[in-house]
């Protein structure tokens, strides 16, 4: 049986070899694209039907499929600081603004945090004329503490 890390590499390299896009294997699997991309990445369990869906669309066999349905170690990145440059600049921005961003949402919400299970994610192009733009997009929901 294939593992999840082994299962994602499957798909990375089919999807390269095939030139499929993560938004199709998104509309394939009937969810957004950050859930998809996510779950084939290994990061979400995906339901047989889904599993199927993207495995047909890339050409992969049942051993991925039953892969894709394993429930996952959840933010497995092998290592602390995350060295890739992309995911680094994103560890960097919590260092500089995360106190800032908990202090915000503990004055708009309360005591609590926001959910990274009930959550959506959107990363967007956006045109400027300095050069184009990133825009991430984080929408969790707010959780209270309970004491």
């Amino acid at each position: 049986m294939l593992t999840k890390q082994e299962a994602a590499a499957a798909v990375r390299a089919a999807k390269a070899r095939l030139g499929v896009s993560w938004a199709q294997l998104g509309e394939a699997v009937g969810r957004p694209v950050a859930w998809t991309t996510a779950a084939l990445l290994g990061q979400h369990p995906m339901s047989e039907p889904e599993a199927r869906a993207a495995a047909d669309v890339l050409e992969l066999g049942d051993d991925v499929v039953q892969a894709l349905l394993l429930q996952p170690t959840r933010g497995a990145l092998g290592a602390a600081v995350p060295v890739d440059p992309t995911m680094y600049r994103f560890y960097e921005v919590l260092q500089v603004y995360g106190p800032t961003i908990k202090e915000l949402i503990h004055e708009k919400f309360g005591d609590g945090i926001m959910s990274a299970i009930n959550f959506r994610l959107d990363v967007q192009r956006v045109p400027d004329p300095a050069g184009d733009r990133v825009v991430v997009t984080l929408d969790g929901k707010f959780l209270p503490y309970q004491w």
